[in-house]
Parts: structure tokens; sequence; C-alpha cells
């Protein structure tokens, strides 16, 4: 590589990072530029998961990067190991900041893992980079115990809980150390509950079963996110029995994922429910305050920043629903700070949590859950774990109904998402919380005004 394509590759990763920080990820200084050949920029991956997710989600930004750099209609391309351009076995490439000899190469081509995925891999989502608390330690010593054991411990592996939990997080630092070890060439195949129904299906329309099973059940672990959208679908159900039963059997490694424990998924056979029972079922809670500090400390270096404590707690304090949400903030603050090009501070923070967005273009003001879980959990003396929890005690079901009510009434969620703010109930149980407090309004005063002065609270709060 020479010194221009160096200085190329410099101001490529400057771009990025000026125009696309929703993209930048810390270990893209870990990437190798290999320069240029016939209109095309080669860089290097030598982590299978960062190639896959670099393929995916990145080729469009680094390509207009690329061109930003050098005025030139030129394209990105991503290699892994023994990969990439023809190169001159005597020319010495940079590599990693060390001179070494260059071997012959065979042009691109690219190395297709064993097993198949029907979700791409974010290398985000690493055991490394998930924040262990109290209230995710069983999930995720039980995650490290399937890799050491695949087939043997904790099999099959059930882990259930509310939206942003870290489920997702935890499924794929499940795949991505198990592709880790390239000596046992594992065959992985890491799908949603809609990606095997969909696929189910159109292997029945096509007449294409025997290559629809042997891609599910020829493998060494199958691992499928939100399972209880298999609840109603009796055709799918019956297929995935024997699918379990044959994985099982053959000792191969089962995890799962769902919003709430086995038996509670409606609609789902008991058969199902009996076998999804006889491994290690295991829930996600909301993390706590310390928890989430650390989390959003450990977002912001995911993406670069290095987030001060004062701000890291600011935002911990603010935002208690989901994982997601403070991850959202992150991204926020992050966007307000490449605005400005200030030391993230307060400032930033302030704005990034502020719905009516003051710092950020001057957007109309908003409601958000949080707002309105505020003001019920204080009004009624609860806690936000109750409000997640399966208590159905009046002097919890009550405070739950008033939130899920305010939250169909004054955001834009659906009933799937605000149901996810509560433990993943489903949409019927939204529905229902509506109209009932709906009805209880016209027949009991004193609950309306409870509301309305509830809804001036948070509407003063934005």
């Amino acid at each position: 590589m020479t010194e221009s394509d160096r200085k190329v590759w410099l101001d490529v990763l400057s771009h990025l990072r000026a125009h696309h920080p929703d993209v930048c990820r810390q270990w893209f200084e870990d990437l190798t530029p290999l320069g240029a050949e016939g209109g095309v920029f080669w860089v290097r991956s030598e982590q299978a998961v960062r190639l896959r997710y670099l393929d995916n989600q990145c080729v469009d930004q680094f390509t207009e990067a690329l061109q930003g750099a050098t005025g030139r209609l030129m394209s990105v391309r991503f290699c892994g190991i023994n990969e990439g351009p023809k190169v001159v076995a005597e020319s010495k490439p940079i590599v990693n900041g060390t001179v070494g000899v260059a071997r012959q190469e065979t042009p691109a081509r690219r190395v297709v893992a064993p097993g198949h995925e029907s979700l791409v891999l974010s290398p985000d989502y690493s055991f490394e980079n998930f924040i262990v608390g109290p209230e995710t330690r069983l999930a995720h010593t039980a995650a490290e115990a399937v890799c050491e054991g695949l087939g043997s411990s904790y099999n099959p592996l059930f882990i259930y809980g509310g939206v942003g939990l870290g489920k997702t997080h935890l499924l794929q630092a499940v795949c991505q150390r198990l592709l880790e070890d390239d000596s046992q060439k594992l065959g992985i195949h890491y799908v949603s509950c809609e990606g095997f129904m969909t696929q189910f299906m159109e292997a029945v329309k096509l007449g294409q079963m025997s290559g629809f099973q042997h891609r599910f059940r020829d493998v060494d672990c199958l691992v499928i996110d939100d399972i209880q959208f298999l609840a109603k679908r009796d055709r799918t159900q019956e297929e995935f029995f024997h699918t379990f039963n044959v994985l099982y059997q053959s000792g191969k490694q089962i995890v799962l994922s769902s919003d709430r424990p086995p038996q509670d998924i409606p609609d789902l056979e008991a058969r199902l429910v009996s076998r999804f029972q006889c491994g290690l079922v295991v829930e996600l809670h909301a993390p706590s305050y310390e928890t989430r500090v650390e989390i959003v400390k450990q977002k912001g270096l995911i993406r670069g920043m290095d987030i001060p404590d004062d701000v890291a707690c600011f935002i911990a304090a603010k935002v208690q629903s989901n994982i997601r949400e403070l991850e959202g903030t992150v991204v926020r603050v992050q966007a307000l700070q490449r605005g400005d090009g200030k030391p993230i501070g307060m400032e930033h923070a302030q704005a990034a949590v502020d719905p009516r967005g003051r710092s950020m273009g001057g957007l109309t003001p908003e409601v958000t859950i949080t707002n309105i879980i505020d003001g019920v959990v204080d009004y009624y003396g609860v806690k936000l774990t109750d409000l997640q929890s399966k208590r159905r005690q009046k002097s919890i079901a009550h405070p739950r109904q008033v939130c899920m009510y305010l939250a169909r009434k004054h955001t834009r969620y659906s009933l799937e998402e605000i149901g996810g703010y509560f433990g993943g109930r489903d949409h019927t149980t939204v529905m229902h919380a509506v109209r009932t407090i709906e009805r209880k309004r016209n027949d009991d005063e004193q609950l309306s005004r409870v509301i309305e002065a509830l809804e001036q609270r948070f509407q003063q709060a934005v």
C-alpha cells in the first residue's frame, strides 16, 4: 500500500466520523487497508463476524466516504484473511503499523462459514460488550456455559424478558463466541422466529422441505430469537416440534429467546412448553441504576466516545425503561457533540434526554413513556420493576393500566411496543388496559381527576 493510499484511508475514516457517526465503531481502527486496484479500494477484516457486518451494513457509507476523499468514482470492498486483490510478492505493505512481505493472493472470494444465519450478527453484541449486573448475571453465566459445553450444558437455554433488556445481545454473543473457534468448524443457524416461519411456508409452497429441514436440523447450534411468535401457528409449531426433537436427541444445542416464560406464551402447544422447560429457563430483569451507568459508558466506548461519569449518571437516572432507549440516548449525545464540536458535557446529555429537542432543531414537544412512568410511579408509590413484573395485585395492576392508557393516548408507540415496556405483554393486554381505564373514567370522577393531574404534570415536564 502506498503512502497516498494510507492518506486516503485516514480521510475515509475522518469522513465517516463526521458524516456517519451512527455507523462508526471503535474497531474500525483495527481494519487493514490494502490499497486500490482497478477502481476498488480493498479493506481487510481479520474477524469473520465484522466482515459480514461490514458487507451487509457499511458498504454504501464507506464508498461515499471514499469518493468524497478521492473525488473519483471508486468503491470499497471488504475481504477476509487470505482474500483480496492480487499483489506483487516483493512489495512490502504496511499492516497494522508494521512492514511485512506480502504473499501472492487470489482475487477476492468469500469464504462461507459453516451453517447459515438469516440475521446479521453485530460485533457490538459480544460477551465483552455485555455489562453484567445482578439482574443479568445468571443469564450471562448460562450463555457462556453453553459455549463451553455445547449441547450438554443447559440444553435448551431459554432466555426471556421485556423489550430491550439484552436477549438479542446474549444470543448473538453465543453465536460469535462459537464462530471464533475456527478449529471446530461449527454449524450455527441464527434466525428470528419470523424468519423460521417464513422459510417454512416458502419451503412448503415450493415443495422444498428437504432443504429446509437440512438447513435447520443439520447444525451444531440452532439459535432462534422471539420464539413467542410461534403462538397460533399450528403447522409451524408441528415442524418446530420435530426439529427440536431431532436436535435435542442428537445432542445439538438449542438457544431460544422470548418476551415471556414458556408457560405464559398463549396458544403454544403443551408439548413445546414442556420441551422449552426441560433445560434452563432464565429471566432478564431491567437494569439497576448502577448497571445503567456502566451500560451508557460501554455504549459510548463502542462508538469511540469516552462519556464522563456525570453525563453517564445523568442519562442513567433519566432513562430507566430499557437498554435500547439508553443506546438511543447515547446516539443522540454523539450527534449533538458532532454538531458543536465541544467535549461531551452535561449540556449534551440534557439535550439528548429532552423530548422537546430544543437543542436538536426545535422539534415539537413530545411526551415519552419515561415521562409517563415517572409520573405514575411517583403518584402511586410503586416501582418500575413492579410495573414490569408479572404481579397482578390491584395495587400494581391499576397503575400499570394507567401507564398503558396514557402511553397509548400521548405517544406514537404501537400496542406491541407499549406492551414491551411493561414486561413484554402482548397487544391484547394493552388494549384491555386502555378500554378498562376509559370505562372507569366515565364512572369514576376521582380517577378522571387523577389522570388529568398526571397529564398536566408530565406535560409541564416536557
